[in-house]
């Protein structure tokens, strides 16, 4: 009988490969350009909605998570990133401290077109803009 090990198997050293070749910071960067920084039509844990929700420009976005899933006809690429905006300090000079304000999913096909995004925000953040 033959075992099969995919820790060693060749597909995880391609994912691997690919993952680390990939500038997810460009990919969230273009993401939140062409959506001008804004979230619409935002319904938060508690079923609240909101119309708009604008993030800040200075954003710092962290890649913690990559993931390859395969359905019966489908091929994707999920990235999740923590949404970070630095803190300012009411005294004259910045902070270095940032605070987290959401999580964003953003869902790619096999051809890295961008196909799906999830938000899941701080709506108490006084760094957001929440019309």
């Amino acid at each position: 009988m033959t075992r099969l090990e995919l820790k060693n198997h060749q597909v995880w050293r391609d994912l691997t490969e690919i993952l680390e070749k990939l500038n997810t910071n460009i990919l969230v960067q273009e993401h939140l350009q062409a959506c001008d920084y804004q979230v619409c039509g935002y319904w938060d844990e508690q079923d609240e909605y909101y119309e708009t929700i604008t993030l800040p420009l200075d954003l710092n976005p962290q890649l913690v998570s990559s993931s390859i899933g395969i359905t019966h006809k489908e091929r994707f690429l999920q990235l999740k990133f923590f949404l970070f905006s630095p803190i300012i300090e009411p005294k004259q000079t910045p902070n270095n401290h940032n605070h987290k304000i959401g999580e964003l999913v953003l869902i790619y096909n096999e051809n890295l077109e961008f196909v799906d995004e999830n938000w899941l925000l701080d709506i108490d953040s006084p760094m957001l803009i929440i019309r």
